[in-house]
């Protein structure tokens, strides 16, 4: 059985992505699991996309980009779950009218990660195309495992922050991380190409499943009063060899 062409993986992951409009911006999020209670669920993302709205407390809308369907969830109704360090963040919310699918993605395991060279994809909604999912690809150029982040040879645009990075083989899609953001080569002779910045998926392997309501996902939120997370920086290329590749 051969892998799945990218045609195919798009129309795998597409189902699962959303678009989440803050009163700053906006950014790509993606569906990551279902809690115990039938209606309450898990949506991935950047932590820089939802960083400001948590702290004031504002509302935003999460659009689901296969049904057109959105909701607008406001701070009593959800639960923000945010790792400053990675720049991931989980959004626990009651779906209401968002026909999202029964099944998720598949996370890579625990422990795992990409190996350098292997050709990613990523979805995401660009500043120049906000009404478009649009579709990036490129290759590891390395794993930086004391940020838990991967450099990717490709384009990320504003707006496609907190989109699904994946690969593709025979059992499907495999979701390896994060969208987080686009490094420039700043030169003399002005600004070149740069590299990708994918945070990893570890914040989210069993994370959400465990809720059994809206109350319980609460209690993991970090209080609004100790500020807004800091926006990602570039990580370092670490030296070390790690010893577990996928």
């Amino acid at each position: 059985m051969a892998d799945l062409s990218w045609q195919e993986a798009f129309d795998v992951v597409k189902p699962h992505v959303v678009k989440i409009v803050t009163p700053q911006g906006s950014g790509t999020g993606f569906l990551i699991a279902h809690a115990k209670s039938k209606n309450l669920c898990g949506v991935a993302t950047a932590a820089h996309v939802v960083s400001h709205a948590h702290y004031w407390e504002e509302l935003f809308r999460i659009e689901h980009y296969q049904s057109k369907q959105s909701l607008i969830v406001r701070p009593a109704e959800r639960a923000i779950l945010i790792d400053e360090e990675k720049d991931t963040a989980a959004i626990v919310f009651n779906k209401g009218n968002i026909p999202f699918s029964d099944t998720v993605l598949n996370l890579i395991p625990k422990g795992k990660f990409v190996r350098v060279g292997v050709e990613l994809g990523w979805l995401g909604f660009p500043v120049i195309a906000p009404s478009d999912l649009c579709f990036f690809t490129g290759r590891t150029s390395c794993w930086a495992s004391a940020h838990r982040s991967y450099l990717i040879d490709g384009v990320a645009i504003n707006g496609v922050s907190g989109g699904p990075t994946f690969v593709v083989e025979k059992a499907g899609v495999l979701v390896i991380g994060v969208v987080s953001a686009y490094i420039p080569s700043q030169t003399m002779a002005g600004t070149l190409p740069g590299l990708c910045v994918v945070r990893d998926v570890s914040q989210f392997q069993n994370l959400i499943p465990t809720f059994e309501n809206l109350d319980e996902a609460k209690e993991g939120e970090v209080p609004s009063s100790q500020g807004p997370p800091q926006t990602t920086q570039e990580p370092e290329k670490d030296q070390q060899t790690p010893n577990k590749t996928l």
